[in-house]
């Protein structure tokens, strides 16, 4: 990517994208990855200036990602468009993964050859989990993250391969909530983008190249009893209203716009 030129970054998505679990942006937003990412964009560029636009909502699936994100995304005429949708879908037990893959690959297809560089992103499996259900749920992503590679390579699109990333998978990158990363992983994810982009000053990675990888330090083993009690919790708090969402057809995205949904100028360390 050459400094001098206009870049336009439009993301679509769900709330990966969107940057759940953040830190607040001054507008009272999520941060998260992709505004991490535009911000040190804006930074690098030398002559042109960078536009950035989120419309990721959090809890949508990939066919709305695709009916009402992709057209107004390249309505804006990207030259960086990020596109991150299925893990929503994964995540139901009704969910046929061959069929999934298929629409996946159709809505790639449709943002290839509109002169935008595509960036596809492989999903995290697992949120520091090792029962029954976060194993099912890792067979699951890692089947969907193979066909994600495939079409990352039948497309010629960007892949930030963050399932391949053992450090993301560790219990302290996410929120209490296990669905969403928190902000230490959504600064590892800027930096994995950012290096696949070409950025390799450690000023604006955060560190040396390839520092997102490194595990982080050992933490002392927790209680049996103890993990019991907090998986009491967690459940009490965000498993059973998830489920309680599903069962009724409602999304925690219901009644949510985007929120960058028009292209603005980036301008270094502002948090809007």
């Amino acid at each position: 990517m050459r400094t001098s030129d206009e870049v336009r970054l439009v993301c679509v998505g769900d709330s990966f994208t969107e940057g759940m679990s953040d830190e607040r942006r001054d507008d009272g937003e999520f941060l998260g990855w992709a505004d991490r990412t535009a911000d040190a964009l804006a930074s690098r560029q030398t002559h042109g200036v960078v536009r950035y636009a989120n419309l990721a909502v959090r809890g949508k699936l990939l066919d709305q990602v695709v009916a009402d994100q992709v057209p107004a995304a390249l309505a804006l005429r990207p030259t960086l468009l990020s596109f991150h949708a299925g893990p929503n879908d994964v995540l139901r037990r009704g969910t046929d993964l061959v069929d999934l893959t298929r629409r996946y690959d159709r809505a790639v297809a449709a943002t290839a050859g509109t002169g935008a560089q595509v960036v596809l992103f492989t999903s995290i499996g697992r949120a520091g989990g090792d029962g029954r259900l976060a194993g099912w749920l890792a067979n699951r992503f890692a089947r969907f993250n193979d066909h994600v590679r495939l079409v990352a390579d039948r497309y010629d699109a960007t892949l930030v391969d963050t399932g391949a990333v053992e450090v993301l998978t560790d219990r302290r990158m996410w929120d209490l909530d296990r669905l969403h990363l928190n902000a230490d992983g959504h600064r590892r994810v800027a930096a994995a983008v950012l290096e696949q982009l070409g950025v390799a000053e450690p000023g604006l990675l955060g560190g040396p190249v390839g520092w997102w990888q490194e595990p982080l330090p050992g933490a002392p083993p927790v209680p049996r009893r103890v993990a019991a009690a907090a998986d009491v919790v967690w459940a009490r708090r965000y498993l059973l209203p998830w489920f309680g969402r599903r069962l009724t057809g409602r999304s925690s995205g219901d009644l949510r716009s985007p929120k960058d949904p028009a292209l603005r100028v980036v301008t270094p360390g502002d948090r809007r």
